[in-house]
């Protein structure tokens, strides 16, 4: 009996309004996904196991939006900022220290730098009194501004490494170690790295955002000045959710090192490149964690594949699947098919079709008479 109870309230700290998926039910599914996700370098070539960690490491990237845009309001065009400064920070360590444990150290150290570059930005913007748009013009133009200088930084030394300039900076390998324990990433230990990071980081988060921490974030979130009107510090809470948010962009900019080797300006400090993280949860529903993940993953999967043949295609392709899911999903992919699932599990598979048919079809005389000339005077209009 106190097994169960104890699993029961393991269970509801996973668990809550603030995160999508619960019961038995979803949580079998969650473990053969993970089952499959671990064993997929098994089932195919290590080629394939490299590019599905590539597009594993964006995930890193969409969850630290989803987390300070979908849980906390925060929209920031900085995140690839805080990827690419961690990216940065690893390389330069590592060729400075040149040692296992230095490669150890490098990593904690570029996580760590990542969260503080979002510390200190967030810092002056949130107790400057920046707010709303202007949150997200500043975060953009930081990014541009680190895009300008990484490109011209050709001459710029730290320690005895060359940012490099345009042609970036790297590594040649990655052995991390601690006295005479010693391991080298190489594929497919990488990808399963990068994978269980990736669960960790999803589990953690759905733990805190279902928190009184995460009840605030959201209260934040939906009204900021009744929080603060409420007594809660709106400023700090904004600032430590920020941070954090550095922090989880930072840990994807050590692991696209892990798998990269090398950085540029133009990968990581781009203004296309600072626009992904959005569409992705955009995509996938921002107050979602699954969500991101999933549009992440597969959004980068197709437009990888199509840009080895049309290359602009599927740049273009990337901001109308923005477009239309806005349009269509505006609360993004996951929440709309639990929306769908729920509104057929309410009124039947033949009733809910119908309704909804109707409704489409109510949708679309609605929008075709919108557009004829006098058509607002029209009997259709009129009855509504």
């Amino acid at each position: 009996m106190a097994d169960d109870h104890a699993l029961a309230g393991l269970g509801e700290r996973f668990e809550g309004p603030n995160t999508v998926g619960s019961g038995r039910g979803f949580w079998v599914a969650l473990a053969v996904a993970a089952a499959a996700l671990f064993a997929y370098p098994s089932l195919t070539s290590i080629y394939q196991a490299t590019q599905l960690s590539r597009y594993l490491v964006a995930a890193f990237l969409a969850l630290s939006l989803a987390f300070v845009w979908g849980y906390a309001g925060i929209l920031s065009f900085g995140q690839n900022a805080f990827y690419g400064l961690a990216a940065y920070a690893f390389a330069v360590t590592v060729g400075n220290l040149a040692s296992p444990l230095g490669t150890t150290a490098a990593a904690a150290v570029a996580v760590g730098f990542g969260a503080l570059a979002s510390l200190v930005l967030g810092y002056f913007m949130f107790y400057g009194g920046v707010r709303d748009v202007y949150v997200t013009i500043t975060t953009l133009v930081v990014t541009v501004v680190l895009n300008t200088y990484g490109t011209t930084a050709s001459q710029v030394f730290v320690g005895s490494v060359n940012l490099g300039g345009d042609t970036g900076v790297g590594i040649s390998d990655v052995v991390l170690g601690a006295g005479p324990v010693t391991v080298t990433l190489v594929q497919p230990l990488t990808y399963y790295v990068i994978a269980g990071l990736l669960v960790a980081t999803y589990l953690g988060l759905r733990v805190f955002v279902n928190s009184d921490f995460g009840r605030v974030m959201v209260a934040i979130r939906e009204d900021e000045d009744r929080a603060e009107m409420f007594g809660y510090d709106v400023k700090f809470r904004k600032l430590v959710v920020f941070t954090i948010g550095g922090g989880l962009a930072g840990l994807g900019g050590v692991l696209y090192m892990f798998q990269s080797y090398s950085v540029t300006p133009e990968t990581v400090f781009s203004a296309a490149a600072a626009a992904l993280p959005v569409v992705w949860v955009s995509v996938g529903g921002r107050k979602t964690l699954l969500g991101p993940i999933i549009a992440a993953v597969a959004i980068e999967w197709v437009r990888t594949a199509a840009a080895v043949q049309f290359p602009e295609v599927a740049r273009i392709g990337v901001g109308l699947l923005m477009i239309v899911s806005i349009l269509l999903l505006p609360e993004g992919a996951v929440p709309g098919v639990r929306s769908v699932y729920g509104y057929f599990d309410r009124h039947g598979l033949v009733d809910g079709s119908r309704r909804a048919t109707e409704r489409v079809r109510h949708t679309l005389r609605r929008t075709l008479l919108g557009w004829l000339p006098g058509a607002e005077n029209g009997p259709e209009v009129a009855r509504e």
